[in-house]
């Protein structure tokens, strides 16, 4: 190809700037593997960095987002031959190299992810970071102990992207799944998508003491700060608090008692540094036993690349439920 079109994000003057762009493959970071982009995704973090509002990007200039599917071109890794359908979330992506805002991108093989056995790129980007991120969390939770029969998981930020997904995978793998939300007009898509109940956000007593009454088996935190400090003290012994995001602080105030007394667990979550063997794992069970049942209302909007730049402010703004995918190209 002479040329495509990229989303790029560039800095000038401490000012952040961002558009379309036309490039060749020689712009692009240095990679084993060609992609055409058939679709990407949105997720907060892709907003704050195309719009400045957080330091995202490590380098500059970069295509932003850091999902991507479609399929691959030309390789010089045997493993992925032209016309396989692959995807990539994190890996730097967005970050240190050329993300999924373009028509093509050049990627490494390594982190690089065959899209699984009845998946579409477009199902795997309605999964995208944010699904893998909550499968990634459940996977680390089931292999410290957590199962359905030990009780109830909480689910904070729950209709955001990674707690929508974490409470379609949670109700189908048996849990009873509650959700932590600050949007009581959602109840119906929590409910759809696989909460038992709601708890909203302005009615919880956070408490002061070290342990407070034990509530939860396990908990997938999206929020950080008081919501986080009120699972240690609400999580049953031997439960799993998996740490996802800080949405609302990236504080901790609490005290080594829950971790001692109950024996609770605090799983630190990185999506984008999970070796190989374990990401290839993670992604296989999201195309079986951790597959969501309910994509079509989690990942309900699919906009144009051109609808793009003017799809961040929401995002930024919280009025955002579940996922969005963006078609770069068909």
């Amino acid at each position: 190809m002479d040329s495509f079109r990229a989303f790029r994000i560039d800095e000038h003057d401490g000012r952040i700037e961002a558009g379309f762009r036309e490039l060749t493959l020689d712009d692009l970071t240095e990679g084993e593997v060609v992609i055409r982009v058939s679709h990407s995704t949105i997720n907060y973090k892709d907003a704050l960095a195309a719009t400045g509002k957080g330091k995202i990007l490590r380098r500059y200039p970069l295509n932003g987002g850091i999902d991507l599917a479609g399929v691959v071109v030309s390789s010089e890794d045997s493993a992925f031959q032209p016309g396989t359908e692959v995807l990539m979330n994190g890996c730097g992506l967005s970050e240190t190299v050329d993300g999924g805002y373009s028509e093509y991108a050049r990627v490494n093989g390594r982190g690089l992810v065959p899209v699984p056995d009845g998946m579409t790129c477009l199902d795997a980007m309605r999964i995208g970071t944010a699904g893998y991120t909550a499968g990634l969390a459940i996977h680390r939770m089931e292999q410290n102990g957590q199962a359905p029969d030990r009780g109830p998981v909480v689910v904070t930020g729950a209709t955001g992207g990674v707690g929508s997904v974490a409470l379609d995978m949670l109700a189908g793998r048996g849990y009873e799944a509650v959700a932590v939300t600050g949007k009581a007009s959602e109840e119906e898509y929590l409910k759809r998508i696989g909460a038992s109940r709601i708890l909203l956000r302005d009615d919880i007593d956070f408490g002061k003491r070290p342990l407070e009454k034990a509530e939860w088996a396990g908990a997938i935190d999206n929020l950080g700060g008081d919501y986080l400090a009120w699972l240690t003290r609400t999580t049953d012994y031997g439960g799993n608090i998996a740490s996802i995001g800080l949405a609302a602080s990236p504080e901790l105030h609490t005290t080594v008692v829950p971790f001692i007394l109950r024996a609770v667990c605090l799983l630190g979550i990185n999506s984008v540094d999970t070796p190989d063997d374990l990401r290839r794992a993670v992604w296989q069970r999201i195309g079986s036993d951790l597959k969501p049942q309910h994509l079509d209302a989690i990942g309900n909007r699919v906009i144009s690349f051109d609808e793009l730049p003017g799809a961040f402010d929401a995002y930024i703004e919280g009025k955002v439920t579940g996922r969005t995918v963006v078609e770069i190209s068909e």
